[in-house]
């Protein structure tokens, strides 16, 4: 009788150690950084352009960021489907981190970060503050691009998602630009999504991450960059 009840204990014992293990090797893996997402930035012109009464669209001027700068709407980690991996209650960020939001992610202010965390970030497995550095840094880098620089040059012309991605082999090297799609509104350009294969915050180059990054699909062909104003 002893013999069997020592049998049993033993038996829980290794059922639970077995148990522990298993949940800390899940809990682990489901918390190592999303290494493919992929990147949705605006043009906000555009944007403004087909959402005219969304309240960082009142009273745009030229002189602001996002009327010559593409403005960030997400870091999405993929797949696609990979979405509001745990509950969240609502974001709270540092001052001077929202206040950077604020500039370059002007939706901001109809609490698009809100959203973006809650749906996407949750998918990063960081914290919220490394969520949107690593958005920021990445949205910089474009915009200190040639990429940035044909949008502004070509303010008011149609372009094609050919001209488009010749622009980001310019500026991130040969076969950037197939890791890049064109989403349209109306005819006109509202924003370029951009597949990322790699540890972000590790990335010596926007282009490394576009390197192993996989082939974009289904883009909007052609479309015109919109100036800033109705």
């Amino acid at each position: 009788m002893m013999k069997k009840i020592v049998l049993l204990l033993v038996s829980i014992l290794l059922g639970a150690a077995l148990y522990a293990y298993s949940s800390h090797s899940s809990a682990t893996a489901n918390t190592q950084v999303s290494t493919r997402n992929a990147l949705a930035i605006s043009w906000q012109n555009a944007f403004c352009q087909t959402h005219q009464k969304k309240r960082e669209c009142r009273n745009v001027k030229k002189t602001d960021f996002s009327a010559s700068h593409f403005t960030l709407h997400g870091l999405w980690p993929q797949p696609r489907n990979n979405t509001y991996c745990k509950p969240t209650k609502k974001l709270w960020l540092n001052p001077s981190l929202y206040q950077e939001l604020l500039r370059v992610m002007p939706a901001a202010k109809s609490g698009l970060h809100q959203h973006e965390w809650k749906k996407h970030g949750t998918c990063y497995h960081t914290t919220p503050e490394r969520y949107f550095e690593d958005s920021i840094m990445l949205l910089a880098q474009i915009n200190n691009s040639y990429v940035r620089d044909f949008f502004v040059r070509n303010v008011g012309n149609h372009v094609t998602i050919k001209q488009v991605r010749l622009a980001f082999d310019k500026a991130f090297g040969k076969g950037s630009g197939r890791k890049v799609t064109m989403q349209c509104n109306s005819g006109l350009i509202t924003e370029l999504r951009i597949n990322l294969e790699g540890d972000i915050s590790k990335a010596k180059t926007f282009g490394a991450l576009l390197k192993n990054a996989p082939m974009a699909r289904h883009s909007c062909q052609k479309g015109r960059i919109d100036r800033v104003g109705f």
